[in-house]
């Protein structure tokens, strides 16, 4: 609270009691609160794009998505652990057998216990290791170009919001504009009506009419409203409407880069291209590793024993797995079918950028030639007509049905240019979804 606000209540009224001194703290508390609210400082894109990737929530768990698969990375390259074996064999469970009758020993059961233990490792052959390793880190950067797309597309949704917000501030300036345009009209009637210049039913007809600027306003705030929950509720922000406000520029650009430079920075840019092509790639890791899974790995293993009467003895030996049937055989031809299939779905998902590119591009440019000649000719034009129309009618040389005609027809060549520029945003934020980054600002 700035210091010009900070007042002792407690001497602002020395003759009230404590209820009079805790209603003016409310009073001031609300009135402290209004100011901040008012003194909000609009964001700009960049601004709300910065709160958008903080605080988003699917934005956080799409990066939890990426951890998991950096550590499925640590998982695949691990080796494997040698396995320990311990024995303790030929345990007598009855008297020595074959001693004469009557002549059997003492009851020993540990006397020629045999005690082994035995290390054993297997030894991955092929280059399992490395290429499960190499499977780990492309599904990684698979899961990083998802993460990107998924940021593509909210990105949209949050460019669409923003321009929204920014269409219906512009709307409601106007309208408020026409409003008070309006009551200037119906300022100088009543001066003509009381000269007696014009009739009763004309000022009335003139006074009803005003209702229609009054339910533009209305309607034009609860838009504004409706935008701002909308994008407050993207950005994962829960701060009144009030203190919540955007700002940028309201505007169209007369010129338009060429349709192949959009093509090709897409097809550099679409995160889920690039996924696609880095699924062919993991695709064909995965089938070099099925073909290594087919390999035998042998085990090695190193024991030693105490062989009583014996002295303690040492060995190696080798496990080798016989191939006589190639158990792996399926994957590897799953493996090899889905580079192929992948291939196919790369060439689906390059063929769909095209046809996003080229459809935005057709609505943007549609959108352009447009208001190119709202701004050339149209708005001048309903503005030169309403001028002139109203001049005319305040000395009656208009009929009163001709002024209001030029009122309407001024108010909705305005609000249709609003609208198409809006409608112009959006069409190069849809371009900028299909190429995949902020070409159009």
């Amino acid at each position: 609270m700035d210091a010009a606000l900070r007042i002792n209540i407690w001497n602002v009224c020395p003759h009230r009691g404590l209820p009079h001194r805790l209603a003016l703290f409310v009073a001031l508390f609300s009135f402290a609160q209004s100011l901040v609210f008012a003194q909000a400082k609009p964001l700009t894109w960049q601004e709300v794009k910065d709160k958008f990737a903080a605080a988003n929530p699917n934005l956080k768990a799409g990066q939890l998505n990426i951890d998991e698969s950096k550590a499925n990375e640590i998982t695949a390259f691990l080796r494997p652990n040698p396995s320990l074996s311990l024995t303790n064999d030929q345990i007598t469970l009855g008297r020595m057998l074959g001693a004469p009758p009557g002549q059997s020993g003492p009851y020993r059961p540990l006397a020629n216990m045999l005690q082994s233990a035995s290390v054993a490792y297997l030894y991955e052959r092929g280059n399992k290791r490395e290429l499960r390793k190499e499977s780990a880190v492309k599904a990684t950067a698979i899961a990083e170009s998802q993460q990107a797309d998924l940021v593509r597309n909210l990105l949209f949704n949050l460019r669409a919001a923003f321009v929204q917000v920014l269409q219906s501030k512009a709307v409601l300036k106007l309208v408020k504009e026409n409003l008070e345009y309006y009551e200037k009209v119906l300022t100088l009637s009543q001066q003509r009506y009381d000269a007696g210049d014009i009739a009763k039913v004309d000022l009335d007809r003139l006074q009803l009419q005003k209702i229609q600027y009054e339910s533009d306003i209305q309607n034009a705030e609860t838009n504004l409203r409706t935008a701002k929950i909308q994008m407050l509720a993207i950005l994962n922000d829960r701060s009144p409407i009030e203190s919540f406000d955007v700002d940028g520029a309201y505007d169209f650009s007369e010129t338009i880069q060429p349709l192949d430079d959009f093509h090709k920075a897409a097809i550099e840019a679409r995160p889920d291209l690039r996924a696609a092509i880095q699924t062919i790639e993991k695709a064909k890791t995965d089938h070099q590793l099925a073909i290594a899974n087919g390999t035998a790995d042998p085990t090695f293993s190193v024991d030693m024993g105490r062989n009583p009467p014996l002295s303690l003895y040492i060995g190696a030996g080798v496990n080798i797995p016989l191939r006589v049937f190639d158990k792996n055989q399926g994957e590897k031809l799953r493996t090899l079918l889905d580079i192929t299939r992948n291939e196919r779905l790369r060439e689906a998902a390059e063929a769909q950028v095209y046809s996003d590119v080229d459809s935005a591009y057709v609505n943007l440019s549609s959108n352009s030639v447009l208001l190119r000649r709202f701004k050339a000719q149209y708005l001048d034009q309903a503005l030169k007509v309403r001028d002139t129309i109203a001049f005319a009618y305040q000395r009656g040389g208009a009929s009163l049905l001709d002024f209001l005609n030029a009122q309407n027809d001024y108010r909705a060549t305005q609000l249709n240019y609003l609208n198409l520029i809006g409608s112009y945003m959006t069409a190069a934020s849809q371009l900028n979804l299909a190429v995949g980054r902020e070409i159009l600002q």
